[in-house]
């Protein structure tokens, strides 16, 4: 197999503001703590030719794919389905994803942004030569803890200790799967995958970078000259780091041990990883409409009567949380309503895509994937290597498991309005369902 990385800077100008954390925070940045980047491995084998993308990116719409697709479809000749954009899902970045309130878009950034992520995929394409492929699954620990079903946000000095862990592992990913690709006792390149939301710097932070997955990666990177370190971000959806909603001081001496322990387990994927046969190169999309919740114009005209008097009232102001976040759903509200009028669908539809590199399938949606639904993927695939990421070529809210979503709240219920959606019907066994299909297409025979 031939292989190629290539990176381009696509850090956004000082003051834009940062992306998570609303409503309307107005969080606006003040100073490049790391450099973000979007990241391109090129594969080809056979003929075919493929393109795996990382972004330090909160999450990218699929209009943005779209036209990265035809970019590349034009200049190098690949099918829109040989390319995978991947999103780490970092708050401490511009805004690039359909959300409400959680950011102001930039628009010459978001204008920019397809070009400048083309430009990393080309110069991989043409950076192609033979190279050996490698894999180790090792040890990723004292990072996450599951925000739905353990203790969240446990103070500094607890969970900074070399020796913490969170009550319930189980409910977290624990480990870091790591690709190398050498040629000729080089490292070109390297691609870690983990599953944990990278909010170490939260609403009180203004600071850019790539939160403990970027800066661990840039870390390994200049340990390595010349390398390229991709980051897939696994089944995060309800695993947070074991730091969050501190002070910008506390969070900024977080991020550099949260990303130093990050960047450990990479190093030692590194060193432990396993040639393996790279005899298959594959890829695959399914276009998809997720069920939602089957409100009508009913129910919608009815909660836009509960929210916009919160906003109509003679006293009030733009400063109550409550009332930034009436203004989400009313916003949200006004747009269901108006494709209602218009005779348009409520459900986007959205994709679900993949990749397989021998005997390693990558397996996408832009779902905030929970946990359970990547375990459920994982003991029906077909390969022995199954890697479920969030955030895959669109940002669609979360994918929350059966019990959050019978219980409600911010990711089922909340989320899909920042998202200008309605609330899913059975995200879980939807995307189980789906993304098996797409592993068994992926399958060799």
């Amino acid at each position: 197999m031939r292989i190629g990385f290539a990176k381009d800077d696509i850090t956004p100008r000082v003051g834009v503001e940062l992306c998570g954390f609303g409503p309307f925070r107005c969080r606006k940045s003040i100073e490049v703590r790391d450099r973000l980047w979007a990241r391109a491995m090129a594969m080809e084998l056979d003929g075919r030719r493929q393109v795996l993308v990382a972004l330090d990116l909160i999450g990218t719409a699929l209009s943005i794919t779209g036209r990265l697709r035809a970019i590349l479809g034009e200049r190098a000749g690949l099918a829109p389905d040989a390319v995978l954009l991947c999103s780490s899902h970092t708050h401490s970045g511009p805004c690039t994803g359909p959300y409400i309130g959680w950011g102001e878009p930039d628009p010459p950034y978001l204008e920019t942004l397809p070009s400048r992520i083309a430009k990393a995929c080309l110069q991989a394409l043409e950076r192609l030569e033979e190279a050996e492929l490698a894999h180790a699954a090792v040890p990723c620990e004292g990072i996450g803890c599951n925000r739905e079903y353990d203790q969240d946000a446990q103070p500094l000095e607890v969970v900074l200790r070399d020796d913490w862990r969170p009550a319930k592992p189980e409910l977290t990913d624990t480990t870091c799967h790591v690709l190398t690709a050498q040629a000729e006792g080089r490292l070109l390149g390297f691609v870690s995958y983990f599953g944990c939301h990278p909010v170490v710097c939260c609403e009180a932070t203004r600071y850019i970078h790539g939160d403990y997955a970027g800066v661990a990666t840039n870390l390994v990177e200049r340990e390595h000259p010349g390398s390229v370190g991709l980051f897939l971000q696994g089944a995060q959806g309800d695993v947070n780091t074991c730091v969050c909603h501190k002070p910008e001081t506390e969070s900024l001496l977080a991020l550099d041990v949260i990303a130093g322990r990050y960047a450990n387990a990479v190093r030692r994927g590194i060193a432990a990883a396993k040639p393996f046969a790279a005899d298959r190169l594959a890829s695959a999309r399914r276009h998809v409409t997720f069920a939602r919740k089957p409100w009508g114009v009913g129910k919608l005209r009815e909660l836009l009567a509960e929210y916009e008097p919160k906003l109509h009232k003679l006293d009030a102001t733009d400063a109550p949380h409550e009332v930034r976040m009436a203004m989400v759903y009313v916003t949200a509200l006004r747009r269901l309503l108006a494709k209602a009028a218009a005779g348009q669908p409520l459900a986007e539809p959205t994709e679900v895509a993949g990749m397989r590199i021998g005997s390693v399938a990558i397996l996408g949606s832009g779902f905030e994937t929970f946990q359970a639904i990547r375990n459920d993927v994982v003991a029906a695939s077909k390969g022995p290597t199954t890697l479920v990421c969030s955030f895959v070529n669109d940002s669609v809210g979360y994918a929350p498991d059966r019990t959050a979503a019978a219980r409600g709240g911010y990711a089922a219920d909340m989320v899909p309005f920042i998202c200008a959606s309605l609330p899913y019907a059975n995200a879980h066994d939807e995307l189980v369902r789906e993304l098996l299909a797409l592993d068994l297409a992926l399958a060799p025979g």
